[in-house]
């Protein structure tokens, strides 16, 4: 931790230096983005669980709105890695050396469990809720007539929150890192932490109870996996505490009992 404390106008200069940073790099991203949004599209239009569908656009502008749309996604998610270590810039300042360093550490695993959530819902999730709907329709005698923007708006709604929602485990490990919380607190408001997932899984699930559970025993399971990387980040800040106590020349009898407390 730095020993100089910034001003409030200080603060404010910082925060608007990071803020043109990510601009600058997102506005270059979206541009990026132009030449990339419609290959994108192409793709998911003709993927495997896409390809027998007849996609129609209801309105004139439908195309143009996916298109910016998918080139919007496109741009957050080049940005993404921008946007942490810059947010990390910026509270870098105020933490400990060990928190520098561990937090530092996490940008690439955000970013790699955010693709991973991604994949995970648009390859698992996605076809299955999409082969449940459609056989739905067929026993109801109902022939679905697909709008381009209704498709690409359910596709998103699917996918781009579980990218975010798999973040959880980077979370949980880092706030046992520091000390903040403790895999044992965790494990203890595990029903509060299920019914959390429970609303988060309704929001993103359609309004059917097998898409709901497909959704929520994921999220579960995501949750007790979070618990048990956060006790390999608890056991690291217990062996960093000691470490430091040690050196402060406090007797391990004293040690053992502040860790435990």
């Amino acid at each position: 931790m730095e020993d100089n404390e910034l001003t409030l106008e200080q603060h404010i200069n910082e925060l608007r230096k990071r803020l043109i940073t990510v601009t600058v790099f997102f506005v270059i991203n979206v541009i990026i983005g132009l030449f990339i949004a419609k290959p994108l599209i192409h793709y998911l239009q003709y993927s495997e669980h896409a390809k027998s569908l007849q996609l129609h656009a209801f309105n004139v502008t439908d195309p143009l709105k996916i298109f910016f749309q998918a080139d919007f996604v496109i741009a957050l998610v080049l940005t993404m890695p921008v946007i942490m270590y810059q947010l990390w810039a910026y509270v870098s300042p105020g933490l400990y050396a060990h928190e520098q360093k561990a937090t530092l550490r996490y940008i690439p695993y955000v970013i790699v469990l955010f693709v991973v959530g991604v994949a995970f819902s648009y390859l698992i999730l996605f076809p299955y809720i999409m082969k449940f709907m459609m056989e739905w329709s067929q026993d109801m005698n109902v022939e679905q007539t697909i709008g381009i923007n209704e498709y690409f708006q359910f596709l998103f709604k699917i996918t781009i929150p579980f990218g975010f929602v798999f973040q959880l485990p980077v979370i949980m490990h880092f706030v046992a890192r520091i000390g903040l919380v403790t895999p044992m607190w965790m494990a203890s408001v595990r029903k509060y932490a299920y019914f959390s997932l429970l609303v988060i899984a309704a929001i993103i699930a359609p309004p059917e109870v097998v898409s709901h559970l497909m959704i929520t025993i994921p999220l579960c399971i995501l949750y007790e996996i979070s618990i048990w990387i956060a006790r390999l980040g608890y056991r690291q800040y217990l062996r960093s505490e000691r470490k430091r106590l040690t050196e402060l020349g406090m007797e391990k009898e004293s040690i053992d009992g502040m860790l435990k407390g």
